[in-house]
Parts: structure tokens; sequence; C-alpha cells
């Protein structure tokens, strides 16, 4: 059972989705800065900010690494299927995956395969070394097919951002 709390869309005004905007081109900007950029005065803006974040529609803030200059330059897409659909089998699978530095994105997926890994290695010798110490040698992988990124044509952790609802200012949660 879903838990409506969890699915309701929560509304946003215009000066809301500024701030999201901003906030997604550049999350290190400052209150007085952003203030300016969204067409606010510093106080409500940072008020906004307060309660996009205690509201959960801003998870949280962080710096985005250019993994190629720190010497990651290799990123494979690994589809992953397991031999069984039971609760355990995944949950094993699940648990390595949370501990692996390397994974950095990991999907469950309906259809042939079960998981869809992003990984990012230094080299091919580096994801050879993950595939046999900790992904191949769980009992429960039936298989990796393994892509490699031969490119990026585009990359955003930027959402596309709903319209602005006209309504009074204030907490506004909208059930679906």
């Amino acid at each position: 059972m879903t838990n409506p709390a969890l699915t309701a869309r929560y509304d946003l005004d215009e000066s809301d989705l500024r701030i999201l905007y901003a906030l997604q081109d550049d999350a290190s900007l400052d209150n007085k800065e952003l203030a300016r950029r969204v067409h606010l005065s510093p106080a409500p803006c940072l008020r906004r900010v307060r309660r996009l974040t205690q509201d959960g529609v801003i998870r949280q803030t962080v710096a985005l690494l250019d993994a190629a200059r720190l010497g990651l330059g290799v990123e494979v897409f690994a589809f992953v299927a397991l031999e069984s659909q039971r609760a355990a089998a995944g949950a094993q699978f699940e648990g390595l995956l949370r501990r692996r530095p390397e994974v950095v994105e990991c999907v469950r997926l309906s259809g042939s395969y079960d998981y869809l890994l992003r990984v990012i290695v230094g080299s091919l010798d580096g994801y050879s070394a993950f595939l046999d110490r900790h992904l191949l040698s769980l009992p429960g992988v039936r298989s990796v097919n393994s892509s490699f990124s031969l490119g990026v044509l585009k990359r955003t952790t930027a959402l596309p951002l709903p319209e602005a609802r006209r309504a009074a200012h204030g907490r506004r949660v909208r059930t679906a």
C-alpha cells in the first residue's frame, strides 16, 4: 500500500520554482546572491529555502566532481540478472552494492535484467577486478552484461520542474 504523504505532489509557486531552478544550477550560491537572482529579499528567500528543505523538496546539497580529473575515466553500465527473485538473494546483492564506492548508481528493473548499475573506475583492469572480486563472486548473480561509455552527450542532475500553482504562499500539498 502506498503512503499518500510520499506520493503527494508538492505545489510550488513561481518564487519556489525560481529558487529551485537557481539551486539546481548552482547550489553553492549564498542566500544574498540567490535572493538577488530570484528577485526576492534575503529573509523571505531564506525562509522559502528552509521550508523547501524541511518539507523534503530539497533533499541534500552536494558537490559534483569531475571523474576524469580524478583519474576515474571508465564508466560502465552493468546489466545484472539474478538467479532467483527471492527477497534474500536481492537483499544480499543490494547490500554489496551499497558498500561498493565504484557503484555510483543502481536501479531495479523489470524485464530481462534485474538491476542496472552505473560503475565508475580508473581502468578496465579496475572494472575487471570489481567484477571478479565482488559482483560475480555473489552466488545469486546469474549474468552481467557490461556496456562501456564512449562519451556523454547529456548528463544533468536537474529535474524538469512542474508548472507553478497560482495559490497563496505557505505549505501547500495537493494529493495526486
